[in-house]
């Protein structure tokens, strides 16, 4: 019985730490054009993206966030959001990536 216990607080301890190392459904970077666009995907440097509903998607980029989003708005034009793992740029940070945009 007491093995019974000790196994089963052992594999709940497991489950516990699989579940912390397990990686974010929120770890990609999501950009959303503000005007539609006739693209199905792109690429920027080593970045694919694809487009899934109104906004384009990608996983892990080896650029920082701030570069990333310059990087896209090169490609489709100004964004009205960039989320990066799950938590979108505020106003002043998507003004400064959309001030690299193309132009139109």
């Amino acid at each position: 019985m007491k093995l019974f216990a000790t196994l089963a607080i052992a594999a709940a301890t497991l489950a516990g730490t699989a579940a912390i190392a397990a990686p974010a459904p929120a770890d990609v970077y999501v950009a959303v054009p503000a005007a539609p666009s006739t693209k199905t995907g792109f690429i920027t440097r080593s970045t694919a993206w694809r487009l899934q509903g109104q906004a384009f998607v990608a996983g892990h980029a080896p650029e920082r966030p701030a570069i990333l989003c310059e990087l896209v708005v090169r490609q489709i034009g100004a964004v009205s959001s960039f989320t990066v793992a799950g938590k979108p740029y505020d106003a002043d940070q998507l003004a400064k990536c959309n001030a690299k945009a193309r132009k139109a």
